[in-house]
């Protein structure tokens, strides 16, 4: 008789059971590997759109600081126009370049940086709004065309600050949630070092109201 004819039934359930439970057991594998896979690019996804909606905020505040100098210049040829005012702007616009490039790059992942860098667009936009409303007192300033145009300019990029700040703030609050959420959160605490919760926005009066324009 055949060596095979030797196997016990018994045998040969138990390696048909040993067999099934490999099959379960690398199932389920490929299944916690897929579900794996699928969370992290989730993150990686909400990241992405948290740095585009934050590069678009940076355009915006960049957009609002090219206009100074052109403002500044054509306010300092209105006589006896205050000193002082247009001085702060100045001033206010110097502290924003004095974030380097390289620190905003990591100002997502630096709430300090982050919270400099809110600061300093608050102060020039609050200067900008003080040099609007004294130059109320100037009608032959308000009068320049030059003048209307820069402030029309102003207002519509004060506009956009407002909107793209309020995009980016829900887009971290997309990626935020999604670090918290369960059972993504063990993806996002396995990858600790280079997902962070995204810090936010946070309004302050008159802050960034955009200046009125009055014609």
């Amino acid at each position: 008789m055949a060596a095979t004819a030797g196997v016990s039934p018994s045998h040969r359930r138990n390696s048909s059971g040993l067999l099934f439970a490999l099959v379960i057991i690398g199932g389920g594998a490929l299944l916690v590997i897929g579900w794996a896979v699928s969370s992290y690019n989730r993150i990686v996804s909400a990241d992405q759109e948290v740095r585009a909606r934050w590069a678009q905020v940076e355009n915006a505040y960049q957009r609002r600081a090219d206009l100074v100098p052109n403002l500044v210049e054509t306010v300092k040829g209105a006589a006896n126009f205050e000193q002082k005012t247009f001085t702060d702007v100045t001033e206010a616009r110097a502290r924003v370049g004095q974030l380097s490039a390289g620190e905003l790059s990591g100002a997502l992942e630096n709430p300090e940086t982050f919270q400099r860098f809110q600061q300093a667009q608050q102060s020039l936009g609050t200067s900008l709004s003080r040099l609007l409303a004294v130059s109320e007192r100037y009608p032959d300033l308000k009068a320049t065309a030059n003048f209307r145009e820069l402030q029309a300019q102003l207002e519509g990029t004060e506009n956009r600050i407002a909107v793209e700040r309020m995009r980016f703030n829900e887009s971290a609050r997309d990626f935020n949630t999604l670090l918290n959420r369960f059972p993504t959160m063990f993806i996002a605490r396995a990858f600790a070092d280079r997902f962070q919760a995204r810090p936010y926005f946070e309004a302050t009066p008159d802050a960034q109201k955009a200046p009125a324009v009055r014609f």
